[in-house]
Formats: structure tokens, C-alpha cells, sequence
């Protein structure tokens, strides 16, 4: 999959951002999966410029700080 898959398509990017607010809850679980779809919604915003290669290096960062205990850890 090339980075120019990714044409700007608003709609997309509002169904993965509701998507992810409906997900959202107290768990730490919860909060991670919202935020990997709210990152991968980035892919089809027009005023964000990212890859998916970036949203999966994030992700991973995600998962590593959750796995330390959170940043101040």
C-alpha cells in the first residue's frame, strides 16, 4: 500500500472519529484503541500529514508508555 491510497475523503475521517469517541471509556484498553483510530483517521484528513508508517511507530510508542506505567514512569 503506497501513501497516495490515502486521497482526503472527510467523510472517512469523521466515521474513524466517531467511531473512536464511541470506543473511548475509563480503561487504559479503551483509551488506546480510540486514539490508534483516531491517528489512523489522520490518513485521510487533508490538514494532516502523516503515513502509516508514522501512525505505527505512534502506536508502538503508545503501547510501550502504557506497558512502562505512562510517562511519568
Amino acid at each position: 500500500m503506497t501513501d497516495d491510497e490515502f486521497e482526503p475523503d472527510p467523510e472517512r475521517v469523521v466515521a474513524l472519529r466517531e467511531i473512536a469517541d464511541e470506543i473511548r471509556g475509563e480503561s487504559s484498553e479503551r483509551k488506546q484503541l480510540a486514539n490508534i483510530l483516531y491517528r489512523t483517521s489522520d490518513l485521510y484528513d487533508e490538514s494532516e500529514d502523516t503515513s502509516p508508517e508514522e501512525i505505527v511507530r505512534n502506536v508502538k510508542f503508545i503501547l510501550e508508555v502504557t506497558e512502562r506505567g505512562g510517562l511519568g514512569r
